[in-house]
């Protein structure tokens, strides 16, 4: 004989499971990337070993079906540089499960104009710029990122900075000159575990209230099998310092294949971060991501 429900027993239930901290959210993944190996989209001219496989959105669909993943954002990848064309085909064919990340060229005058260009035609969320460590990457501190930056504040669009830990005093200056804007530290600044004390640098940034970090690159930072108890340990000072609603995390399929895979990045933070709270992964998987991205 089959017991249905009562709606008092529903109701009941709802708020016993909103009184525990258990909350329903939708699983957003804020950092992949897709590419393929097709003429139509030629690799850069700068892309001197391209990848020999595909990452196709067709794949990353199906990854994000059978690991409950409902949305997720993705990155321009480099091997195209400032050649945006596939990821805006590939937004335009699946409007409905992804949000894109730009590239422009950092040190082209034109880079705002570029910008502005994919934001309002091509429908692109954000920017990244990706500084190096070493000189070639101090255009960060020259006169064409305010003009960049101020124009991202303008559209009203993230951006993501992926760089090295210690170019994060660098990105600080813009950041006070521009706290309106939205910022995004990618995997953490690929902060080294075995000099703790660089994080000062990126725990910095907390004063900043537009300003995020991706909890991602556990699996390549550490120096331990799954779960990357020490990268654990890095997530938990950024967690003291900024929050669950400033934090996020992130697959960066398909690169972490060669790691653990998509499913067991995932699963680091919502089985395997103990000092995670059930609220605390309701923002670090879904809310803070829609803070910065928001779906439909």
């Amino acid at each position: 004989m089959k017991h249905r429900l009562s709606r008092r027993a529903a109701v009941g239930a709802l708020a016993a499971s909103a009184t525990l901290g258990i909350e329903k959210y939708r699983i957003i993944d804020p950092h992949v990337h897709v590419w393929k190996r097709d003429p139509k989209y030629p690799w850069a001219k700068e892309t001197t070993n391209p990848p020999d496989y595909d990452a196709t959105p067709e794949m990353l669909l199906d990854l994000m079906k059978a690991n409950d993943v409902e949305k997720t954002v993705i990155v321009q990848v480099i091997h195209y540089r400032w050649d945006n064309s596939y990821l805006a085909d590939v937004l335009k064919k699946y409007p409905t499960y992804f949000q894109g990340v730009a590239r422009v060229n950092p040190e082209s005058p034109a880079a705002p104009d570029d910008l502005s260009r994919l934001v309002e035609q091509q429908k692109f969320r954000g920017v990244r710029i990706s500084p190096a460590a070493n000189a070639s990457g101090d255009w960060i501190s020259g006169p064409l990122m305010p003009p960049l930056w101020k124009r991202c504040e303008t559209l009203k669009v993230p951006m993501l900075v992926l760089t090295a830990i210690t170019r994060i005093p660098d990105v600080e200056k813009l950041i006070e000159k521009f706290p309106e804007l939205t910022v995004v530290i990618d995997h953490m600044a690929d902060s080294p575990l075995d000099k703790p004390e660089q994080l000062n640098m990126l725990l910095a940034l907390k004063r900043y209230p537009k300003v995020f970090v991706k909890i991602s690159h556990t699996w390549s930072l550490s120096k331990q099998p799954f779960p990357y108890t020490d990268s654990q340990a890095q997530v938990k000072r950024l967690y003291d310092a900024f929050g669950p609603q400033k934090l996020m995390w992130g697959t960066d399929w398909p690169l972490v294949e060669n790691h653990c895979g998509y499913a067991k990045a995932l699963s680091v933070v919502r089985d395997e971060m103990k000092f995670l709270s059930a609220d605390d992964k309701s923002w670090i998987l879904s809310k803070t991501i829609e803070r910065v991205w928001p779906f439909a």
